[in-house]
């Protein structure tokens, strides 16, 4: 959820309701501004009031990068945008070329993507596999095409396609 906070916008990564005792029950929430980046606790009480910001999703296609900028498409009116790397922040480590990916706008400038919950990838280098090792709780680190490293299990092999979930970049399957 993005809400609006001291005139700025925040997104919310954790909240907490607590009623300490014989006190006023108060919510504590973990928020990142989406301008600087920085990360905060706040403690708002019941009297609080929070404006949620109204954001617009447009679904877009994920084209290529050049370094500097991640580069989209509109799938509607193929019309093409550029996001900084500070914007995205983590998404860049699951973009592929094709992904389509929901660009969230607030008064019609973007402040970040809504990437699906999992996406494919190819593992670039790892380990080689263990014959006959399929049942193990052992993980060997991968890199994908990405750049992100993710743990995988002993019988995954370089250029083998896995899925890999966005929300805790975590290997589930092969793909």
């Amino acid at each position: 959820m993005v809400v609006k906070f001291n005139n700025e916008l925040h997104s919310v990564f954790s909240v907490t309701h607590r009623t300490p005792g014989n006190l006023r029950a108060f919510v504590q929430a973990k928020l990142r501004n989406l301008r600087s980046g920085a990360m905060f606790e706040h403690r708002f009480s019941s009297e609080d009031k929070v404006e949620k910001a109204v954001l617009d999703q447009q679904e877009m296609e994920y084209l290529y990068d050049d370094g500097d900028f991640y580069y989209f498409m509109n799938t509607e009116n193929y019309e093409q945008m550029h996001l900084t790397k500070e914007l995205l922040g983590d998404a860049t480590e699951y973009l592929i070329p094709n992904l389509k990916v929901s660009v969230e706008f607030y008064e019609g400038k973007p402040i970040g993507v809504d990437l699906p919950p999992s996406v494919t990838l190819t593992v670039l280098e790892t380990e080689p596999g263990l014959r006959g090792a399929t049942v193990s709780n052992v993980s060997k680190p991968a890199k994908m095409e990405t750049g992100l490293i993710v743990a995988v299990p002993p019988f995954i092999n370089e250029g083998d396609k896995i899925r890999v979930s966005t929300s805790e970049g975590t290997y589930q399957e092969r793909a």
